[in-house]
């Protein structure tokens, strides 16, 4: 099952989509039901309803993807800070291109102020 947008897809098909990665990861490991459900800590039926598509709770699908080890997908839902092309630009702008001259010190050291 393959789409290029999920946004125009059903809740319902985005959770049979959730549902058959775990089942092809699963399979693909050589893993029963039975092994995975009782490492993550969960009924074999509520593996089953998650790979099936059906309502399940997010832990559950944590606990699962835990134990199949692909917490990695996790990654999508971080917030990395970025810079926006306008502020990137005005902060080169303000860097410095060249050094300034030194300035001499020594003038008012040499000066007592008398």
């Amino acid at each position: 099952m393959s789409y290029e947008n999920f946004s125009l897809i059903s809740d319902k098909a985005i959770m049979e989509v959730i549902g058959h990665f775990v089942q092809w990861h699963r399979l693909n490991q050589n893993k029963s039901q039975e092994q995975v459900a009782e490492a993550a800590g969960i009924s074999r039926s509520t593996l089953s309803l998650l790979e099936r598509g059906e309502k399940v709770r997010i832990d559950s699908l944590i606990q699962v993807l835990r134990v199949l080890d692909l917490l990695y997908i996790i990654d999508v839902f971080q917030i990395k800070e970025q810079i926006s092309p306008l502020e990137y630009a005005k902060l080169k702008k303000k860097q410095r291109k060249q050094a300034s001259p030194k300035k001499n010190d020594n003038k008012d050291k040499d000066e007592l102020g008398w």
